[in-house]
């Protein structure tokens, strides 16, 4: 069996993509959740495990995968459902998962993910604004062109799982976009495999201070659902 190592769900946003995937596709796997150490690495000893000390990274026997599209494309070799069947709607779902994999640096860098808040930004920010328009062009057109409710059509793909993370980041920092977009935010935050995520994420007993003190410089903090169970 696949052996999935992750770390802290409340803001390993890399993490999600892969878990999200196998879990909705229904790929059995054992999951080793490692938490972040203080300076946000994963510890010496986890250098072991992987080259890079970082998450997230599927063992298959003697066979060591990172990076997640790296692990996205091994998996499509043995699994169906990854990619789309159609060669268009593959090619566009392979299209915007690189995007997301290398792009969007405003939002990584003012959104970090952390699932277990829900948050107001101080200051507007342009850069945010035009990867928030790029983002709202791409959900309107995977649904416009391939019928939704997924990116890719009627179902789940890695396309949703690069995307995922994000879709956690809009509903934690209140970001809105158009209406046909929003739908698709809606959805995936319905999906029962996000909801189990986010569960487990509130339920974890670790902070990351200095993440934290990150988003509080930038941030305002509405909600704390790790102390308020019934935030959604």
């Amino acid at each position: 069996m696949y052996q999935l190592h992750i770390a802290n769900r409340q803001t390993s946003s890399w993490s999600l993509r892969a878990w999200w995937l196998m879990t909705v596709l229904d790929i059995p796997f054992e999951e080793t959740l490692t938490p972040f150490c203080d300076d946000g690495s994963l510890g010496p000893d986890f250098l072991l495990i992987v080259p890079t000390g970082k998450v997230p990274c599927l063992v298959d026997g003697a066979v060591t995968v990172w990076e997640s599209l790296a692990i996205v494309e091994y998996l499509a070799e043995r699994h169906s459902g990854v990619w789309p069947t159609d060669a268009v709607a593959r090619a566009w779902a392979r299209c915007v998962s690189a995007e997301m994999h290398a792009g969007f640096q405003a939002l990584r860098q003012l959104c970090p993910m952390h699932c277990a808040l829900r948050l107001r930004l101080k200051q507007p920010s342009a850069d945010l604004d035009r990867n928030l328009a790029r983002i709202d062009e791409i959900f309107a057109q995977g649904l416009q062109q391939f019928g939704g409710p997924f990116l890719c059509g009627s179902s789940p793909c890695a396309a949703d799982a690069f995307y995922a993370p994000l879709v956690l980041r809009l509903q934690s920092y209140g970001l809105t976009l158009s209406a046909t977009a929003e739908r698709y935010v809606a959805h995936l935050l319905q999906n029962d495999a996000l909801q189990q995520w986010q569960r487990l994420a509130m339920a974890e007993p670790w902070r990351e201070a200095a993440l934290e003190a990150d988003i509080m410089e930038r941030c305002e903090i509405l909600v704390d659902a790790r102390e308020d169970n019934s935030a959604s």
